[in-house]
């Protein structure tokens, strides 16, 4: 019996946009193969390949803008032999920027391919692959069904609110909720945030009840447990420390980043249609006051800790010293200093999501 449902072939230089699908078929009950995953340390590429291929029900084909890497021809040779062997289904998939299969790959023209033209997270592209992978099988449209009247808390929180926000998608509102219940997990005040520490204990069955209850009403495409799998994807680890390279590819994937930058809260997607028009993982985002927290703790304790000291010692010091101060200077450094502490505490707001990773 097969151990995989699909062997995913791709150019390295295409490994995020793999990734990020592997992680979405993982979600649909699927079991990839990906090198990545598959392949120890000190093992050949092509004798794990040699051995991976029987094993597989299916094959997925990527193409980028780059074309085929170079094991990727040497896998699309086995496979089509595998295809006439064993009668498996090979899928040309067309990865954002590529609207036709390539004149030269002859053997792929004669398969129905899937085109993710418009987005990675294009979902309608993602039920096709499904269908291919499983053979003929509809794809499921409808969530699976996931106990939620079961809504304990160790601290115990009323779950019932976000619970109904979720179902009617409300997610904005559903999101604010989302930070509310959490804060007060931690026993702290509305408008206050997380601590480190706060995030990497915070009560574990809890945190699960939150992520089953997001899991459940976007039918798996949100998530606490789906965006740990997308930051895995990327490079991350979910032992609480931040990695700046793996945070930013994971902004890019849940859409939190748009051309290297940041994007505003005001940006993020909260329609109804979120689940099919936004990336997976897009939410919960569990911002207070509608920041967006994308900053590293590097940055966040320099601004608002190191800055906020070193400028309050130095009007001290002009403001108690300096007898020759006018009143209009005085008026004009307290502004300076109101207006330095705003923008401190205003860019000291960050995500700490990843640390919550390590408790799910």
């Amino acid at each position: 019996m097969a151990e995989f449902d699909v062997f995913l072939a791709h150019n390295s230089l295409d490994k995020p946009e793999v990734q990020y699908i592997a992680v979405a078929l993982k979600r649909r009950n699927l079991r990839p193969w990906i090198d990545d995953e598959q392949i120890p340390p000190g093992r050949t590429f092509q004798d794990e390949i040699q051995q991976a291929i029987p094993l597989v029900r299916s094959a997925a084909i990527f193409i980028g803008v780059r074309g085929l890497g170079r094991w990727q021809s040497w896998e699309l040779k086995a496979l089509i032999n595998q295809c006439v062997k064993r009668n498996i289904p090979v899928i040309p998939v067309l990865l954002p920027g590529v609207e036709q299969l390539p004149e030269n790959l002859i053997f792929l023209q004669e398969f129905r391919w899937i085109c993710f033209s418009e987005s990675i997270s294009d979902e309608h592209a993602l039920s096709l692959l499904e269908w291919g992978i499983t053979a003929g099988k509809k794809p499921r449209t409808q969530p699976q069904s996931i106990p939620t009247d079961n809504l304990d808390s160790e601290k115990g929180i009323d779950y019932t609110r976000l619970r109904n926000l979720l179902a009617k998608e409300n997610w904005k509102e559903a999101d604010a909720e989302t930070y509310r219940v959490m804060i007060q997990a931690v026993d702290k005040k509305e408008g206050k945030w997380f601590t480190d520490d706060e995030l990497l204990n915070f009560p574990r069955t809890d945190l699960r009840k939150i992520d089953k209850l997001w899991v459940t009403y976007s039918n798996g495409h949100f998530g606490f447990s789906v965006q740990k799998e997308i930051y895995l994807s990327v490079g991350g680890k979910a032992d609480g420390k931040y990695y700046k390279q793996a945070w930013e590819k994971f902004g890019d994937c849940v859409g939190w980043r748009e051309n290297n930058s940041w994007i505003n809260y005001s940006d993020i997607n909260f329609d109804t249609s979120a689940p099919t028009s936004a990336p997976m993982g897009h939410l919960p985002l569990v911002a207070p006051m509608g920041d967006l927290p994308v900053l590293s703790n590097e940055f966040n304790e320099f601004v608002s800790v190191r800055i906020p000291l070193y400028v309050s010692v130095i009007c001290g010091f002009v403001i108690g010293y300096n007898s020759s101060i006018n009143v209009g200077s005085g008026v004009l450094l307290g502004v300076c200093w109101v207006g330095v502490y705003w923008l401190c505490w205003h860019f000291s707001r960050k995500s700490l999501t990843y640390k919550v990773f390590r408790k799910l």
